[in-house]
């Protein structure tokens, strides 16, 4: 992957969430182009099974850890065996969650409501308490989070997925405020379309051409966008700064 250089990223270890496709494998990559040892998270077995070979046929240092990362047991059995594999976990990156397809508040039933949250928020707490104490110990860590331009403006996503991301955002900042002291930077993403598979599938040429004329700088979000932000957030370039969101949307966020 053709991404910046931050050598001072080499020899750490990262556990990316939502590492199977999309922002996350992206992620994934550039951070082991920075020889950086990643462990990458999943649903889809054999999709975080391609993120791994990938990255170990050029060169990197990748493992696979599959799981269900709203479940408490399985955040536990995944984060001891990136310990066993590689050693501590040094940056953390829980982007999992879902897509926020729109769906009416008046036809959001609780379960979806409630699944939202768990996949969108709760996943994201999970994975940082069971890294806290290690990262407290080592006085060290850089904790990336993921929420949304939906989370930072009214916009078409579901009420429940909107809630969650801005929860994110909230998280983050409660999250940087206690735990600096202990030389820890939480920092957030949050970033508006970027292109992905589904709308490839789903969207026509013309409609992504519409899309992009949308956006102040006249083009659609890429996945590497977003991992050259995270590269920045994990690195000692970004040593002076925590508690932030960072608005990846191409000019239409603009606070």
């Amino acid at each position: 992957m053709n991404c910046t250089s931050h050598p001072d990223l080499a020899g750490k270890v990262a556990l990316v969430t939502g590492g199977s496709r999309g922002i996350g494998a992206a992620t994934c990559d550039a951070l082991a182009a920075n020889g950086v040892s990643v462990a990458v998270n999943g649903r889809d077995t054999d999709a975080v099974d391609r993120v791994v070979r990938r990255i170990n046929d050029d060169g990197g240092r990748a493992m696979a850890v599959p799981g269900d990362v709203t479940d408490v047991d399985v955040v536990r059995r995944i984060c001891a065996d990136v310990e066993a594999g590689f050693g501590p976990i040094d940056i953390l990156a829980p982007f999992a969650g879902g897509q926020g397809q729109p769906v009416p508040t008046q036809e959001l039933d609780a379960d979806r409501w409630r699944s939202t949250l768990e996949s969108d928020l709760t996943s994201v707490f999970l994975a940082v308490r069971e890294v806290l104490t290690g990262m407290i110990e080592r006085r060290s860590g850089a904790i990336i989070t993921m929420a949304s331009a939906a989370g930072r403006h009214p916009s078409r996503a579901s009420a429940a997925y909107a809630a969650a991301k801005a929860g994110v955002v909230m998280f983050t900042k409660h999250l940087a405020n206690e735990v600096g002291r202990h030389g820890i930077r939480v920092n957030c993403l949050a970033p508006s379309a970027v292109l992905n598979d589904r709308m490839q599938q789903f969207m026509t040429a013309e409609q992504l051409d519409e899309l992009a004329g949308s956006f102040p700088l006249g083009r659609i979000g890429r996945p590497e966008d977003v991992a050259e932000a995270v590269l920045f957030l994990a690195s000692g370039s970004a040593s002076w700064i925590t508690g932030v969101t960072l608005d990846l949307t191409g000019g239409r966020v603009i606070v």
